[in-house]
């Protein structure tokens, strides 16, 4: 009997799914968002107002008060216009070439676009996610492709003629230069992050005065020493090109903080990872390659991204000894008499701005999404 009476509650059929709950209109939600309250409605309309006043400014100046045609300073001064003038792009035009290759050789500058070409090609290809074969198109991008961009740039093969490095600059450079740290930054500060919290004190101790060291010295002072300092230690027989002096610098400082962050994504991982890649019997390398450093990775690809963009943007500090990226070639520029005139100056930093943010912005809206779609796929 209490078999029966029991069994009466147990449920025979498929209870037929529920319809998903409503969700509110999109306008509904806005207006929830910022207007609900007089407090949140007060924050917006004080919100709205600061945005118009900064914006609209930089908008006139930018596009509606701009001039977009001319040879000369004079087609961007007021008593030539005869009326309020904004931007002088004419000026950027001028000197576009220059903001791109530096002094580079004019004869030459197709080698340039020969390897913005192919990195761009290789970098599409290994960022969208449907393309085939990402493996053999991270080897090309990390290995085959460092190699040929530096044969093509620098030339002395083949029958290309040497190009000097101290004739680079503008975005040449700065592309150089955040390639270069952002390829080696990343799995040397991994192997200093694992040198951290290995069990061999010999290790341990090296990695952490490394990366302390590092991190407790400016970004100009390692510049300043890597250009000038650094040749008094070498013998005289030894010649360093100062750019690679500037990237082995630049390397070294921003793999000591990528260390840190890649750190604290190997914390996040409980102790049980660890203890199950061991009990399958997989060594230390494997079990860090196959099952640690995946999660660690995603766990903190938001500090990676960040340490990125800020090393894209450090770039500029190159300046301070002698090598001219975009911004160097941009302060040379403004040194020109011809285009001399009120607004130069700010229509070349507005420019320089821009490009900056486009490829932050770019990194950042990527890093997005890809955290979505590991968070997607780990759902799965």
């Amino acid at each position: 009997m209490a078999v029966d009476a029991q069994s009466s509650y147990i449920r025979r059929a498929v209870v037929e799914p529920e319809p998903p709950p409503a969700g509110a209109a999109a306008p509904a939600r806005t207006r929830a968002r910022l207007f609900d309250g007089p407090f949140n409605t007060a924050l917006t309309l004080v919100s709205i107002l600061v945005i118009v006043a900064l914006v609209w400014p930089a908008v006139k100046f930018l596009f509606v008060d701009a001039v977009w045609t001319g040879s000369s300073r004079l087609d961007c001064l007021p008593e030539t216009v005869g009326r309020e003038v904004g931007a002088c792009w004419p000026f950027i035009k001028a000197k576009f070439i220059q903001f791109m290759y530096g002094f580079y050789p004019a004869s030459q500058q197709w080698r340039v676009d020969v390897t913005y070409a192919l990195g761009a090609i290789l970098l599409v290809a290994l960022l969208i996610p449907g393309v085939p074969g990402k493996g053999l198109n991270a080897i090309l991008f990390f290995g085959v492709f460092p190699l040929v961009g530096f044969f093509l740039l620098v030339g002395g093969v083949f029958g290309l003629p040497q190009v000097e490095t101290r004739v680079w600059g503008g975005l040449l450079v700065t592309l150089v230069i955040s390639f270069t740290g952002i390829t080696f930054s990343l799995p040397l500060g991994i192997l200093l992050a694992l040198g951290r919290r290995s069990h061999l004190p010999i290790v341990r101790a090296a990695s952490v005065v490394f990366i302390e060291f590092w991190r407790g010295v400016p970004l100009i002072t390692v510049l300043f020493f890597a250009t000038y300092m650094l040749p008094l230690f070498l013998p005289d027989d030894w010649r360093i090109d100062a750019l690679a002096r500037v990237l082995i610098g630049v390397v070294l400082f921003a793999g000591a903080y990528m260390a840190e962050v890649v750190r604290g994504g190997l914390q996040a991982i409980p102790r049980g990872q660890f203890e199950g890649a061991m009990a399958l019997g997989l060594g230390y390398w494997r079990m860090m390659g196959l099952v640690i450093l995946p999660q660690a990775l995603r766990l903190v690809i938001p500090g990676i991204v960040n340490s990125f963009i800020a090393l894209f943007k450090d770039t500029t500090l190159v300046l301070i000894v002698a090598i001219f990226d975009l911004l160097g070639q941009l302060r040379a520029a403004f040194a020109d008499p011809t285009w001399a005139t009120p607004v130069t100056l700010f229509t070349g930093f507005a420019f320089a701005g821009m490009i900056y943010f486009v490829v932050s912005f770019g990194m950042s809206r990527y890093a997005l999404f890809m955290e979505r779609r590991l968070s997607t796929e780990r759902s799965r």
